[in-house]
């Protein structure tokens, strides 16, 4: 199976089995969408989740979270990996969106990233999530089921795998095909253990091929061993 042949069973097979995959960070805005994808660089959205109904409470919007000290923010978050950066990047974005962006979360991301704490990775989300632009972010669920299935090919790093990624992938399919493979990633192409016999996508996945044709290599190699004892 060539490459545009496996992009168009991806996209099928995901179309049928989840056509509304979205985020599963809770938010009700803009503004806090992006204090919860800051909030969940290198922790769960489970975990972000049970962390910003407070936060939200207590600085519902950019001003008044740009008068807060970063020490009352790290209280609110303190149950988040790398509390201490998190609440000096969430005080300093918020000041940055009232001095800068008119107290508006900017659409472009270009201009995203210009917010402390705001990665490209983040700028991605913000943009397809809430803008519906054709951006694709790149965690290490889409890294790793990206470079398994095969849509990218020796991608060293995320952005290389977001290059080709959009590449091949229709503009109107990017902002969805970002949660297909991140929650592909999370539930059934796991790191250490991907559950190959639930997954639908085996037929155009180039490591679960590669692994099958190593598995009967073996029994083909063991069965002419045994053939050969018994003779």
């Amino acid at each position: 199976m060539n490459k545009q042949a496996r992009y168009e069973k991806i996209i099928s097979y995901f179309s049928e089995h989840n056509p509304i995959a979205e985020t599963e960070l809770q938010y009700s805005n803009p503004f806090e969408l992006l204090v919860a994808v800051i909030l969940s660089a290198q922790c769960t959205d489970k975990r972000v989740n049970l962390t910003t109904p407070k936060l939200f409470a207590r600085f519902p919007d950019a001003i008044t979270l740009a008068a807060a000290t970063s020490d009352e923010v790290f209280s609110y978050i303190r149950s988040i990996s790398y509390p201490n950066n998190k609440a000096k990047h969430l005080v300093g974005m918020a000041q940055k969106l009232i001095s800068e962006f008119n107290n508006e979360v900017p659409s472009k991301v270009d201009d995203l990233v210009k917010l402390p704490g705001v990665g490209r990775k983040t700028a991605n989300v913000i943009a397809s999530v809430i803008f519906n632009q054709p951006t694709m972010a790149v965690d290490t669920h889409v890294f790793r089921v990206s470079a398994r299935i095969g849509l990218t090919t020796n991608a060293k790093n995320p952005l290389q795998a977001e290059l080709q990624l959009v590449k091949f992938l229709p503009d109107a399919i990017i902002p969805l095909a970002h949660h297909w493979l991140i929650l592909h990633g999370r539930y059934i192409c796991l790191a250490r253990t991907p559950k190959c016999a639930e997954c639908g996508l085996t037929e155009a996945c180039k490591f679960f091929q590669t692994k099958q044709k190593k598995k009967n290599l073996v029994s083909i190699n063991t069965s002419k061993k045994r053939t050969h004892v018994n003779t």
